[in-house]
């Protein structure tokens, strides 16, 4: 079928991952995918949540947050209302699983990343993009507490990333447009390991139900789809 960017049904949208984008970060990452751009940064804090303390483990954290005009019109800022927006609660509680999926929190020791995921400009799958580049910026966090001989290794058991999935009436596309997203009968997040690992998978129909075995149609074009996104992760952290 005739995409409206003109990408194939399985092809993902140029995606380009540019490390350390910020200076004072102890990690970051812009990462662009189609006119989907998110920021991505790391902070490290030498403490754990008051819940994990005593425990000698490490937490992995995240936020999220769309910037004003990063879509056709003005959305107001999470602060305005005082509190995040429950979809930006709902995002960076994925993010955040995802991360501390491949994680050693017990090698981490009694420290947070904290990643920071602000939405530039948003053309669909910003929550995908997020963790995709929140991975990078968490490599370079964690990277430099090894090189500073704080580690003795990367507390990272594989790399994650994720993407989308849609079903549009026979098909299935792989990382969806905002105009894809909105028109599909169904769509897919889907969150993997570079080791085939299911993190996981978020689906819903948005009116009639699908059929079950269209299930293993996502999961296999998700997992093909994944692997461009690990190989700019993987170079991205070779520029580092």
């Amino acid at each position: 079928m005739q995409r409206v960017d003109g990408r194939n049904w399985d092809e993902i949208r140029p995606t380009t991952i540019t490390p350390g984008f910020q200076k004072f970060a102890e990690g970051s990452a812009l990462i662009q995918m189609g006119a989907t751009k998110v920021l991505c940064a790391a902070s490290l804090e030498e403490r754990v949540p008051a819940f994990m303390r005593g425990q000698g483990k490490g937490w992995v954290t995240a936020e999220y947050d769309m910037l004003p005009r990063s879509t056709s019109t003005r959305s107001a800022r999470d602060r305005d209302s005082g509190r995040p927006s429950g979809r930006s609660q709902e995002i960076q509680r994925l993010i955040g699983r995802a991360l501390r999926a491949v994680t050693d929190l017990d090698s981490l020791g009694e420290r947070t990343v904290q990643i920071d995921c602000d939405v530039l400009e948003a053309d669909g799958g910003t929550r995908t993009a997020s963790i995709t580049g929140a991975y990078v910026a968490l490599y370079q966090a964690l990277d430099m507490l090894v090189k500073q001989r704080i580690l003795p290794r990367l507390p990272l058991r594989s790399a994650v990333a994720a993407i989308s999935v849609g079903i549009d009436g026979n098909d299935c596309l792989l990382d969806l447009c905002y105009e894809e997203d909105f028109k599909a009968q169904a769509d897919f997040n889907v969150v993997l390991t570079d080791r085939g690992e299911v993190v996981e998978l978020q689906g819903a129909a948005e009116a009639e139900p699908f059929p079950r075995q269209k299930l293993d149609q996502v999961l296999s074009l998700a997992a093909a789809g994944v692997e461009s996104l690990f190989r700019a992760q993987r170079e991205a952290i070779r520029g580092l």
